[in-house]
C-alpha cells in the first residue's frame, strides 16, 4: 500500500450501508447529534479512526511502559543473582531482597499508568459513540465489513470482547423492502447508480482456506540433513557401510526445501491477489457501494496491511 489510493479505508460501516436501512440511519444521526460528530461521512469518519488509532497506539507503546517492564524485571532478577555477587556476600537479607520490593512497585505503577492513558484514548467519546453505530447495525442486521482489534481493546487475532466491547442492543424487527434505488423516480429522474462489489475470485477462496496451514518444509529438510549427515559421519567413523544409505535423506532433504520454496511462492502469490481483492472491496465501499463482512483472515491481512502502510 504504497500509495494513495492503495491506501482506501475500508470502514466497517460506510453510509450506503448505514443508509440501507432507514431506521437504522436515523439511529445513527441519533448517535451523531448527541456525540457531535456526523458518522454518516465516510471521510471524517475515516480521518477519525485513524487519527484515534495512532492515539491509541501512542498512548500503549510510550517508554514509560518499557521502562515498568524492565523494572519488573529487574525486581524479579535481583533475588535470584544478588546471591551470587562477590561483594553482597555475608549481607543481611534486608539488603540482599530489600531492593526488589520497590523495583516491583515502581515497575507495576508505570504499568498502570500506561494502562490508565491507554484506557482513556480508547473510551474517547467519539469512539464511543462509533462502537455504538456499530452495535446498532449489529442489532438492525446490517452487516459490519470488520471491526479492528485497537478499537474494542484486544490485541491483534486475540480473542474475547475486549477492554471497550461492541455494545448490545435488541435485535430489531425486519424493515419494510423498498423500491430499489436505481429505479427512476418522479419526472423520471433516475436514483444514484448502484455500485458492484466485487467478486470474489477463486484464488482469494484459496488464500482464505490455506492461510492458517503452517509451514514444515524447512523444520523437515533440517532434520533430514541433519539426520543425513550424523548417519554418514557413524558410517565414517565406526566403518558401517549401513551408515553410507543415510546419504541418501540429503538430496530429499534438496528436495523438500525446494517444494517448501514452490509453495511459499505460490502463497506469496494468493496473499497479493487477496490484498488486490480487499483493496478493491475498500474502493468499491468508498464509490458506495454495501460491501459484505470480510473473513476472519481477510481481516487478519487488512490489518497486517494496514499497520505496514502507518510504518
Amino acid at each position: 500500500m504504497s500509495t494513495p489510493a492503495d491506501r482506501t479505508p475500508l470502514l466497517p460501516l460506510s453510509r450506503a450501508t448505514l443508509a440501507s436501512d432507514p431506521r437504522l440511519l436515523a439511529a445513527v444521526r441519533e448517535i451523531g447529534v448527541r456525540r457531535g460528530f456526523d458518522y454518516t461521512d465516510d471521510a471524517a469518519t475515516a480521518a477519525l479512526l485513524e487519527e484515534r488509532r495512532k492515539a491509541v497506539h501512542r498512548a500503549g507503546a510510550g517508554a514509560p511502559g518499557w521502562i515498568g517492564a524492565l523494572l519488573i524485571v529487574a525486581g524479579i532478577l535481583w533475588p535470584l543473582f544478588s546471591p551470587m555477587v562477590p561483594a553482597m556476600s555475608g549481607k543481611p537479607p534486608a539488603l540482599l531482597f530489600g531492593p526488589a520490593a520497590p523495583l516491583l512497585a515502581l515497575g507495576a505503577w508505570l504499568w498502570v499508568l500506561v494502562r490508565r492513558r491507554w484506557k482513556r484514548q480508547l473510551l474517547h467519546p467519539l469512539l464511543e459513540g462509533y462502537r455504538e453505530v456499530i452495535g446498532c447495525a449489529r442489532a438492525h442486521g446490517v452487516p459490519v465489513t470488520h471491526i479492528p482489534d485497537w478499537l474494542v481493546g484486544r490485541t491483534q487475532s486475540g480473542s474475547g470482547k475486549g477492554a471497550a466491547p461492541i455494545p448490545s442492543y435488541p435485535e430489531a424487527e425486519a424493515a419494510p423492502r423498498s423500491a430499489s434505488s436505481g429505479v427512476a423516480g418522479p419526472g423520471g429522474a433516475a436514483g444514484p447508480a448502484v455500485v458492484a462489489v466485487p467478486a470474489k475470485p477463486p484464488a482469494v477462496s484459496l488464500y482464505e482456506a490455506s492461510a492458517d496451514e503452517g509451514g514444515w518444509h524447512d523444520e523437515a529438510g533440517c532434520l533430514l540433513l541433519v539426520a543425513g549427515a550424523i548417519g554418514v559421519a557413524y558410517g565414517v567413523t565406526q566403518d558401517v557401510p549401513a551408515g553410507y544409505l543415510a546419504g541418501a535423506l540429503v538430496p530429499l532433504a534438496i528436495v523438500t526445501w525446494l517444494a517448501g520454496a514452490r509453495r511459499g511462492r505460490e502463497r506469496h502469490r494468493l496473499r497479493e491477489q487477496a490484498v488486490a481483492y480487499v483493496r478493491a472491496v475498500a474502493a468499491a465501499q468508498a464509490a458506495g457501494a454495501r460491501v459484505p463482512e470480510l473473513s476472519p483472515v481477510l481481516r487478519k491481512l487488512l490489518a497486517e496491511e494496514t499497520e505496514r502502510a502507518t510504518e
